[in-house]
């Protein structure tokens, strides 16, 4: 099943849209910003090009 994502403007557009998805007895989930924040990060790894490999001298230096 695919899932929709909307953003509201604010708490009363937030609450509105809440309540017809209730009404609607439609299923949804209130995600607080870290939760988005880690979907995208999710969303952004599932791009990445896994086939070039780096060494660990490598990471380490960009760390330092």
């Amino acid at each position: 099943m695919e899932a929709l994502i909307v953003q509201a403007k604010n708490r009363a557009e937030l609450k509105f849209i809440s309540d017809l998805l209730k009404k609607m007895q439609i299923e949804s989930k209130l995600l607080t910003e870290e939760q988005q924040e880690n979907l995208g990060l999710i969303k952004l790894m599932k791009q990445v090009d896994r086939t070039q490999k780096v060494s660990r001298d490598k990471v380490m230096e960009k760390l330092t």
